[in-house]
């Protein structure tokens, strides 16, 4: 049987439908169970490391940025002339002052919080969720940032050993993001040994250059043009400070094996803090070791190179040596920038998995990758890296701010977890978690306020931003899981009688006797109740043969012809969809949908189906389903 409807003026809105699962709701680290920040992807799958291991797959993050902490300070001091940069050497002495504080409470953090989590982990522990807001902006902004800065450092690097490249650093910086990029959306494989290589030869490179360079009286070489370093500043109290400050940066990373204690073989805590050791002994020894060479040879920054490259030409001459190493650190600051892709974005699914971010931060591929999360990583950094012109020292203050809002937060937060516990010789450990939080909120405080219109103030906007942007996530998710009824116990589902429902069945004139809508008919007779067959026409007097085929056909459902002449397509059907839900039967769609042998063709058939289901979702409250039918090869 065949009939006709007219075409009806569009009427309001209909009831909004979520088809979505949302998970339940609750507080930011609400469990017992610290979380684990990964800095890889597939960590748990991963065979547990070693000491020696676990030195060779965290640690290159903060022994790379020997490649531009030390030019920090150079940078700042030379405000003063040439002369003052000769203060490197005991600046570097407070800051590996600092580190072996940074480096102590670490150890203890591991002992306290065996579970990973770092800083993060602290907060959450000694001051509730709030803080641990806090705590989780500044790692966002701390790891997007170590992209931005090892991948211009990098450039700079490279730019040493091939000064063509000196007027591409930007460009030199976006294709080695695009390839770290591709790389991880593509799915590599994390472990030590991959990590191995490079970042041996990037210690051995940069001890080696210490050790030859000392022994030496005088550099072997020496790279880069001279330029003009006039005075326009004092020597004073103040740029010191800053100058500690920006070298500061060279510390970044030091957190990384507490964020990752689980991912060492037991005894863990014992491994960990051995490598944490290891890591502040290497550190302390490559910044010491640089500094004294800085001093002693009157390094100071010239056009066209770095202060590391400087060091190397001293150390090795301008030979296949200098060319190699600069190529090594290039490799080493790359794989630095690397583990903000695989630690950004499992961070940014354990916000999402705590409500705080879009669900869909939780989705990973086979391989597995957080995709969206690889993908937010790299736009980020590649709006820093443009808009600071990939200039390694104005990312320097931005990247110091977010590394050291981390490290006071978890300075204070020890402080106070060894007032509530008070295990044995609490108190020094408090003095000394306590020395360690005046110092970072030192080095802070001095960044924000020297730095503050060159670019500081921006991290004063994006980590409060981040906090907000946290909070009104999981409201929302809030008023959804209320919406939802989670954790209640719902009434039994009612089961709709056959003559209460009704499935409809959208096709086009074309195909509607064919083996598309045999299957969709199908589909919807297996579902029970009443089937009707919708077609939408413009010009539904020229369908009278469509009327008499679709009776000798006899597919068991009902044909309905709704007219438009204003060649509208959706919306008939879905206000033919409400009007039905109006007199209040249970409605489901069955959209038959055609899946080409190759994705390439899909742009040979309409969209309707898409947009159809999406118009229903928005407007009715039925159910949408697609039936495929695939097209052979």
């Amino acid at each position: 049987m065949a009939d006709h409807e007219p075409d009806a003026h569009p009427q309001g809105a209909g009831g909004l439908s979520e088809n979505r699962a949302v998970a339940t709701t609750g507080a930011l680290l609400s469990t017992n169970r610290a979380p684990k920040v990964q800095l890889r992807h597939g960590e748990g799958d991963k065979r547990h490391l070693t000491s020696f291991q676990g030195l060779v797959a965290l640690s290159l993050d903060a022994l790379s940025s020997v490649a531009y902490g030390p030019e920090a300070i150079a940078l700042v001091l030379v405000a003063a002339g040439s002369a003052a940069v000769g203060y490197t050497l005991p600046i570097t002495l407070a800051i590996a002052a600092l580190l072996i504080l940074l480096v102590t409470s670490y150890c203890q953090v591991i002992a306290a919080f065996p579970d990973g989590g770092g800083s993060y982990a602290v907060a959450k522990r000694s001051f509730g969720p709030a803080v641990s807001l806090l705590a989780a902006a500044a790692l966002v902004v701390d790891y997007v940032l170590t992209v931005a800065v090892s991948l211009a450092a990098g450039a700079a690097s490279l730019a040493s050993a091939f000064p063509v490249l000196r007027p591409h650093l930007l460009g030199t910086c976006l294709v080695g993001l695009a390839l770290l990029t591709a790389l991880n959306l593509y799915g590599i494989a994390d472990s030590a040994r991959v990590l191995a290589v490079p970042t041996l030869l990037f210690i051995a490179s940069i001890l080696g250059m210490v050790v030859v360079g000392l022994a030496r009286s005088h550099p072997a070489a020496v790279v880069g043009a001279p330029t003009p370093l006039p005075a326009h500043e004092a020597l004073s109290v103040l740029l010191i400070l800053r100058a500690f400050s920006s070298g500061c940066s060279a510390l970044t990373g030091v957190e990384a094996i507490a964020n990752g204690v689980p991912m060492f073989r037991p005894p863990r805590v014992r491994r960990a803090q051995r490598t944490e050791l290891m890591l502040g002994l290497l550190l302390g020894t490559m910044l010491l070791g640089m500094a004294l060479l800085i001093r002693r040879d009157h390094v100071v920054p010239r056009s066209g190179v770095t202060i590391l490259a400087q060091l190397t030409a001293g150390a090795y001459g301008t030979g296949w040596l200098y060319v190699a190493v600069n190529v090594i650190v290039t490799l080493a600051l790359g794989l630095a920038a690397n583990t903000s892709f695989g630690g950004l974005p499992v961070l940014m699914a354990l916000l999402a998995k705590d409500h705080r971010l879009p669900h869909l931060f939780t989705l990973r591929s086979e391989r597995p990758v957080h995709r969206y999360g690889v993908v937010a990583v790299a736009v980020l950094a590649a709006l820093l890296l443009i808009v600071l012109d990939a200039q390694t020292h104005r990312l320097i203050p931005l990247f110091a701010i977010g590394v050291f809002t981390g490290f006071t937060i978890s300075q204070m937060g020890l402080v106070r977890y060894w007032w509530r516990e008070r295990p044995p010789s609490w108190a020094g450990k408090a003095l000394l978690n306590g020395a360690g939080a005046a110092a970072t909120t030192v080095a802070t405080l001095v960044l924000l306020l020297t730095k503050f219109t060159e670019g500081a103030w921006a991290v004063l906007v994006a980590v409060p931003l981040l906090m907000l942007l946290f909070r009104w996530v999981e409201r929302y998710y809030g008023r959804v899981g209320a919406a939802l009824g989670l954790g209640r116990t719902p009434a039994a589902p009612h089961r709709p009688e056959p003559a209460d429902r009704l499935v409809i069945v959208p096709l086009s004139p074309g195909s509607a006797i064919s083996a598309l809508s045999e299957r969709a008919l199908g589909a919807a007779l297996a579902l029970g109740g009443e089937v009707v067959a919708v077609v939408v026409s413009d010009t539904p007097g020229e369908l009278d043969d469509l009327r008499a085929q679709w009776e000798r056909w006899n597919p068991h459902a009902r044909l309905k012809i709704l007219d438009s002449p204003r060649h509208a397509v959706v919306r008939p059907v879905v206000e033919y969809v409400r009007r039905q839900e109006a007199s209040g039967r249970w409605i489901a769609v069955v959209i038959p949908r055609i899946e080409p042998p190759r994705p390439r063709y899909r742009l040979l058939h309409t969209q309707r189906d898409l947009l159809l289901a999406a118009s229903l979702r928005d407007h009715t409250g039925a159910m949408v389903c697609f039936v495929p039918f695939r097209i052979g090869n």
